[in-house]
């Protein structure tokens, strides 16, 4: 984000909606839906519940909801509550994660089903 334009949502500020856009830093509280096509941060002191799509993410506050992202780092301070969806994940010593997490590059592979039995040959003898 350094050198570009990201939308900042400071300490003292709350809102509720859709956020798009490419790089977002929410450092106060945010309710409803990102999606973004760069890196969200969330500052140590943050609250965030949303839905939440975006290239990258960096959490050291609060975050309750969905998160889909390509790469996830949680910082010391992360609380995070809900569903995790990450090719990458990296958490640092101290983070909180509950719910349901899915990460690794084999994340999205759909299970094969068993193969179907064969019915025995007409005529064959079971014994």
């Amino acid at each position: 984000m350094e050198g570009e334009k990201a939308t900042v949502i400071d300490t003292d500020s709350m809102i509720e909606g859709r956020l798009t856009g490419k790089d977002a830093r929410i450092l106060g509280a945010f309710q409803g839906e990102i999606e973004l096509t760069g890196r969200l941060h969330l500052g140590e002191g943050s609250k965030v519940e949303a839905k939440v799509k975006a290239a990258a993410a960096e959490i050291a506050g609060e975050f309750k909801g969905e998160l889909t992202v390509q790469s996830l780092l949680l910082l010391e301070k992360a609380r995070v509550t809900g569903t995790v969806d990450a090719q990458i994940l990296a958490v640092r010593e101290g983070a909180v994660v509950n719910g349901a997490v899915s990460a690794g590059a084999q994340r999205a592979r759909p299970i094969p089903a068993p193969p179907a039995a064969k019915p025995p040959l007409a005529g064959t003898a079971l014994g």
